[in-house]
């Protein structure tokens, strides 16, 4: 790969995160390739000892060739890496430059394994042994993990959301000030969390006209960008404004569309559909935001203003094109989202002897996690996940269960059964099952949060515990199944971020 040697920086600003990151591991692939071959050099350089021959086998020949030929050309990699210093001596927030600093770590470590290497694998293997000390008094047992048959789940599966609600409701909460009701509470915009790029450089004003459709058929949302009035101006009383959709917590580059630039106008007009290939069912668990940019050709394009769309209460019989004052964006951080997404679960408890003839011996705890809607991450986009299940005051290996990993989803299926048995009927007001979602990145998992289920008494047996913190929500999940034995209770709910911390 070869680019041109210029003295202006490329343009970076436009890549996603996943962009960003394939060209890193090209890039690392390529220093890898560079080491290696140097590596082989210096080898030759102590047991070859004919020069010509040297020159030939080291490959010092075809770099003299190309010096002639191409004086003024840089490699591709040369040419990003350049970019990246370039912009880090001009302080501008680019996500690849913090990334590349680990290059200069990793040079200065050579063979040496790095300390971020090493504490990732001391903080796996502590997060394998966590919770080994303690057992659980009703000692429930977990039996093999019984996938459930797809025509149970098909014939189980919570119905479509009908989306009742009327249209000025859903305009009301969906202002990139104010909450978001599709599985998230927190303020601000869904974007601040993962985007990177000059905001705040202009005072945003102005609106935009849009609708939504939502084709059954082919089941695609239709998102219609009609035009946008009295933006702000980003350069010399003009702007070269186009409209960009993420149909969030989806950030990746699948989510991103883009309508047309137009050029030197603050009233652009673009007529112009873009397409989501996405069920109605998962909608509901689904945010979308349009944002405005001035296109700069030659540096970061400015942010003019953005809205957002909670789907999760949204009118389908409303196609009219309706306005919508654009927003400022917010910044937020991580710690501000209360909830991550909602897991679809069924439970039930089957007491012992309830089936006849004695069985089951003891009673027996059934958990069927179906799937999560809306899964956020830091970082935004798809992710890898699986769901981990404990029966406290138990954490031992010997009561935790997990799914299997669903790839690159923000609403994975895991269609998994977990059954524990050695209950009791009186056990369940002293026991919680902890459910927690993970997204698998890198050595170690992250927590993203998770829930809860029992009487939420704030003690087990007798003794206060930190872990009996569940919800009015979870609550009555675990109630309702205590007190309907033998049949599935379905819940939805949310993964919250705020589990209280166990020892």
């Amino acid at each position: 790969m070869e680019g041109e040697r210029v003295d202006s920086s490329l343009d970076l600003s436009h890549l996603t995160e996943e962009e960003q990151s394939t060209i890193l591991e090209v890039l690392q692939r390529d220093m890898n390739l560079r080491d290696r071959d140097e590596g082989r050099v210096r080898l030759l350089q102590e047991k070859e000892r004919d020069p010509t021959r040297l020159r030939f086998l080291s490959g010092a020949w075809f770099s003299e060739e190309c010096g002639k030929r191409h004086r003024n050309w840089m490699s591709g990699s040369s040419l990003v890496h350049a970019t990246i210093r370039h912009r880090k001596t001009k302080n501008r927030d680019v996500p690849l430059i913090e990334l590349f600093n680990g290059e200069r770590e990793k040079t200065s470590h050579n063979n040496n394994t790095s300390p971020e290497a090493e504490r990732r694998l001391t903080d796996s293997k502590e997060e394998e042994s966590e919770g080994s000390q303690g057992s659980l008094k009703p000692a429930p047992t977990p039996r093999t993990q019984r996938p459930v048959a797809q025509d149970d789940l098909d014939g189980h599966t919570a119905d479509t959301d009908s989306v009742s609600s009327c249209l000025t409701a859903s305009l009301k909460t969906s202002s990139s000030t104010g909450s978001l009701h599709s599985g998230y509470t927190l303020s601000g915009s869904m974007m601040s969390l993962f985007s990177s790029g000059d905001f705040g450089m202009v005072e945003v004003r102005g609106r935009i006209q849009f609708s939504l459709v939502y084709d059954t058929q082919k089941e695609e949302l239709l998102v219609k960008v009609y035009r946008c009035e009295d933006i702000a101006s980003a350069r010399s009383n003009r702007s070269d404004p186009y409209v960009k959709t993420y149909l969030l917590p989806d950030k990746s580059s699948h989510s991103k569309k883009k309508t047309a630039v137009k050029k030197k106008t603050l009233n652009p007009v673009y007529d112009q559909t873009l397409r989501y290939k996405v069920r109605i069912g998962e909608l509901r668990s689904r945010t979308l935001n349009l944002s405005v940019w001035h296109a700069e050709a030659l540096g970061r394009n400015v942010f003019l203003g953005e809205i957002e769309i909670s789907l999760s209460h949204w009118d389908w019989n409303c196609s009219l094109p309706l306005w919508q004052d654009l927003q400022p964006r917010v910044n937020l951080t991580p710690e501000s989202i209360s909830s991550r997404g909602t897991v679809l679960l069924s439970i039930k408890f089957i007491p012992d002897g309830f089936e006849g003839s004695g069985l089951p011996l003891t009673g027996e705890l059934h958990i069927w996690l179906r799937e999560a809607q809306g899964l956020l991450a830091n970082k935004g986009g798809a992710m890898d996940s699986f769901i981990r299940c404990y029966i406290l005051p138990d954490a031992s290996r010997q009561s935790g269960q997990k799914t299997r990993v669903v790839k690159r989803s923000v609403s994975p299926t895991y269609n998994h059964t977990m059954v524990y048995d050695g209950f009791h009927s009186s056990d369940l007001k002293e026991a919680c099952a902890e459910l927690t979602v993970w997204q698998r990145e890198g050595l170690k998992p992250q927590a993203l949060g998770g829930i809860r289920l029992s009487y939420g008494t704030g003690q087990s047996y007798g003794e206060d515990v930190s872990w009996m913190d569940s919800t009015e929500e979870e609550v009555a999940v675990w109630t309702s199944m205590i007190e309907n034995p033998n049949r599935w209770v379905d819940a939805t709910l949310s993964i919250r971020t705020n589990l209280a911390h166990r020892s």
